[in-house]
């Protein structure tokens, strides 16, 4: 089995994508229950996006599991460009077209387009498809991306159709091609 974890709540004050925005403590909090209920898991290793909020996530986690973990740019949120790491509200003007854009080719400026962090999930599938009893901290464009994948959804914007909050947990069967929100 494979785990996917969405870090906890950040700073959402600002445009997440591949900016170095940590947890907040109510973020810091969701984590600790989360991990508190998979520590019982049989996890051999934790796999994590190398930004942030998912380090300081994947460091919680790994307080109660104790297993090796390795930290990858292939985990990342769709990289925002210009925009990463920049107050909202500016990226909402200075960014508009993109940050309202329903074109899921349209890359931000310096960065990726929708389409573009699908086809990044799509080759790290084959680079996983043999792993097992593993947890993967990551973002939820990519946990949503592996939905898209895995059920065979047209690649849209809806950034909330399968659920993916913050701290939530999914199962990834890649052998069956299935994946599950647990919680």
């Amino acid at each position: 089995m494979i785990y996917l974890l969405r870090h906890g709540l950040d700073d959402e004050n600002f445009v997440g994508g591949w900016s170095n925005v940590d947890l907040t403590n109510e973020g810091i909090d969701q984590v600790n229950k989360v991990a508190a209920l998979i520590k019982d898991l049989e996890i051999k290793k934790i796999y994590s996006s190398d930004v942030k909020r998912a380090i300081t996530t994947s460091n919680i986690i790994n307080s109660y599991l104790n297993v090796p973990i390795e930290y990858t740019s292939l985990l990342r949120e769709q990289n925002k460009g210009d925009a990463n790491g920049m107050d909202r509200e500016i990226a909402n003007v200075r960014y508009k077209e993109f940050m309202e854009s329903i074109d899921v080719d349209k890359k931000y400026p310096n960065g990726e387009s929708l389409r573009d962090l699908y086809n990044r999930i799509n080759k790290l599938i084959d680079i996983i498809k043999d792993y097992d009893n593993v947890l993967l901290i990551t973002h939820r464009g990519v946990i949503n991306m592996f939905y898209y994948i895995l059920n065979d959804v047209s690649l849209d914007m809806d950034k909330k159709r399968f659920g993916v909050t913050h701290a939530s947990l999914h199962c990834l069967n890649l052998k069956e091609g299935t994946i599950k929100k647990i919680f």
